[in-house]
């Protein structure tokens, strides 16, 4: 008994009320967002506010029944509840209904549950028992592959139901990664073929291609600092183009620059890689090698956007990033969006007086974009307290996995700081027109009963495994 009371005493108790908070204004931005005068109590079942407050009671349930169970059952369970929730994955392909064109949901009567949310939690279990074991680490070959294994599956198995909003989150998983020991030589490259896919939808092909050469060069000519080593692969590149060019008018063939060009420079790349690794130059084989890499992946950037991505998050993302302007069709949502934050002004219209909100301008407001009916009506200001609130909810959890002394801890702490950043940057990045529109929910504050109760899981497992830190040893 004496030992109960001592775990709630260590419950952090600051990172509950922080929760309580943006629940309860989450709560009343969803009855804001939907409100009627026909049906005015915050209480009415009909209503989504009366669901949520539904839901809202069962997170609460929930929370308190994770505080009361043992820590070690999240530590032994770790693996079963991650397959279960695989199982759930899979189940949704073959029964699920399809909502707004992902296939992602289990219906049972009226009740309807996002398996995609649950497995997050799953994974992060199953991550975290994995770096906390003992033989572990980041240079073995075979933790690392069981890691991509872990992360991998669910995402499969979600971006085959459509929803890739949900596959995209498991990009998170990259911070725990690189917080126990990964290189960050990896974040560099994956921040770097984001940057090449962009430019690779941004520039004329011809033009892309070009500019890696020129980049290719300059880094070159940074590292090595000897301009005469320019040379030999001015002549290479030169001749090979003039090479393909010839091959081109020999055989009768349409003459195409972009080709020419991406064909003289994949045969170009090859010549000097095999030339550097023989001159036993490491910056150049480098160099050459992501210069080879980077034109296969430009290569596939259209396949990939044209097959891969949903014609609707196609859209979106060219009206992202300005190369269609649609602002009736894929970029009304966010043109709205923008339009009923900026209306706020510093304080806002005021609570039910958002003239955005309610006549309907901004489609799903009281899910993906809950976050413009608080820039109308609290304004500036109030925009502000719940960032702000959101922020230091991210940096308290950081500092608490910071304290845990099992390791297993750590890691799910910092998987929980993670996936709430995420969801909070790219939720209200989508709000404001930079990011793309992803669909996915602001944590504890958009409606619905599976990404609330998914968040409060995942928040009150840690609160648990942190409230229990003295008795964790790994």
């Amino acid at each position: 008994m004496a030992q109960r009371f001592e775990i709630w005493k260590r419950l952090d108790w600051i990172i509950i009320l922080l929760y309580v908070f943006l629940v309860i204004a989450g709560w009343l931005n969803i009855y804001s967002a939907v409100y009627s005068e026909e049906h005015r109590s915050i209480f009415d079942m009909e209503q989504r506010y009366g669901k949520q407050m539904l839901w809202i009671i069962f997170a609460f349930v929930l929370g308190l029944l994770i505080l009361v169970t043992e820590s070690n059952f999240f530590v032994a369970f770790s693996f079963p509840l991650y397959i279960f929730l695989l199982f759930l994955l899979i189940v949704v392909l073959f029964f699920g209904n399809k909502v707004n064109g992902a296939k992602a949901w289990l219906t049972i009567g009226e009740f309807a549950l996002q398996p995609s949310e649950f497995a997050k939690f799953g994974t992060s279990l199953a991550l975290a028992k994995v770096m906390s074991s003992y033989d572990f680490s980041f240079k073995n070959r075979n933790s690392k592959i069981l890691l991509i294994a872990l992360l991998v599956i669910p995402v499969l198995l979600i971006v085959l139901q459509h929803d890739t909003g949900s596959a995209l989150v498991y990009v998170a998983f990259l911070i725990p990664f690189y917080r126990e020991g990964m290189s960050g030589l990896i974040l560099f490259f994956l921040f770097f073929t984001a940057l090449l896919f962009i430019l690779s939808l941004l520039l004329a092909p011809w033009l892309f291609v070009v500019l890696l050469i020129l980049s290719a060069f300059a880094v070159f000519i940074l590292l090595r600092k000897k301009w005469n080593e320019l040379l030999t692969p001015l002549i290479v590149l030169v001749s090979s183009v003039a090479l393909v060019s010839i091959i081109f008018l020999v055989f009768g063939l349409a003459y195409n620059f972009y080709f020419v060009l991406l064909i003289s420079s994949f045969i170009s790349g090859v010549i000097l890689l095999f030339f550097s690794i023989y001159k036993r130059i490491p910056q150049a084989t480098l160099i050459v090698s992501i210069f080879i890499l980077s034109l296969l992946f430009s290569f596939t950037v259209d396949f990939a956007f044209e097959n891969i991505l949903q014609p609707h998050q196609q859209d979106r993302i060219n009206n992202l990033l300005g190369i269609e302007s649609d602002p009736l069709g894929a970029g009304y949502n966010v043109n709205q969006s923008k339009i009923a934050i900026g209306s706020g002004g510093l304080f806002g219209k005021g609570f039910l007086k958002g003239t955005q909100t309610k006549f309907d301008f901004v489609p799903e407001q009281s899910t993906d974009f809950i976050f413009c009916t608080v820039g109308e009506e609290w304004g500036f200001v109030g925009s502000i307290v719940i960032i702000v609130a959101f922020i230091y909810l991210i940096i308290r959890i950081i500092n608490l996995a910071e304290r845990q002394r099992s390791i297993f801890s750590r890691v799910f702490g910092y998987c929980v700081a993670s996936i709430i950043f995420f969801h909070f940057v790219i939720n209200i990045g989508m709000t404001i027109g930079i990011a793309p529109v992803i669909g996915i929910p602001l944590p504890f504050f958009s409606y619905g009963g599976s990404s609330l109760w998914f968040f409060t899981l995942l928040l009150f497992t840690f609160l648990r495994l942190d409230a229990s830190r003295f008795e964790q040893l790994r």
